[in-house]
């Protein structure tokens, strides 16, 4: 019999492909997200009203949407505040889709579902961190923070499209336990 645990949904976020400074120049991300209330359609390539800038990186059917536990924003609040920085850091702060509670990566395997009342998620993957995270972020270190901490999110698939809500309880359904999630983490920050 497969484990099953209910866990909570605190935000569902979503971002338009925007302009972002990365030390002198300027180049296109879909980091920006803007939290969304009510009910939000989530198709194959990923919950309406988002978009991704460089595809071969973020996006697509196996990185459709992107998923982030509440549980380390402590720690990013406090990386702010070591910095000078504001530390007010509302849901989608890490560029992430939906702000999850109960979930963390390193008890995630590739394949565990996150089972919606209306659709269902595959994990797949975790996050890399890359230059474009630091930017925005306000943290040339930011990337290997993530790296070190393994306070990455991952990405999941859409293996039944549906609507999804802010506020809604969802079932973590084990899937077939083989491949723990940070296996595939980086050893070093992404590019």
């Amino acid at each position: 019999m497969r484990q099953v645990t209910t866990v909570r949904l605190l935000g569902v976020q979503v971002g338009r492909a925007a302009p972002l400074t990365a030390g002198d120049r300027e180049v296109m991300s879909g980091i920006h997200k803007r939290s969304v209330t009510g009910p939000v359609a989530v198709g194959a390539l990923g919950l309406a009203g988002d978009e991704q800038a460089d595809l071969t990186v973020h996006g697509g059917l196996s990185k459709a949407v992107y998923a982030y536990p509440i549980e380390h924003y402590a720690f990013w609040r406090e990386q702010r505040r070591s910095l000078g920085l504001a530390d007010d850091l509302p849901y989608g702060s890490l560029g992430e889709n939906l702000t999850v509670q109960g979930v963390l990566e390193a008890e995630l395997f590739v394949g565990d579902t996150l089972r919606f009342p209306d659709c269902e998620l595959r994990v797949t993957q975790p996050r890399k961190p890359c230059y474009k995270f630091a930017a925005f972020f306000g943290d040339p270190l930011a990337p290997r923070k993530m790296v070190e901490t393994a306070f990455c999110g991952f990405y999941v698939a859409v293996d039944r499209p549906g609507r999804i809500e802010a506020g809604q309880a969802f079932e973590l359904v084990a899937g077939p336990r083989q491949t723990p999630l940070l296996a595939l983490f980086p050893s070093s920050p992404g590019r």
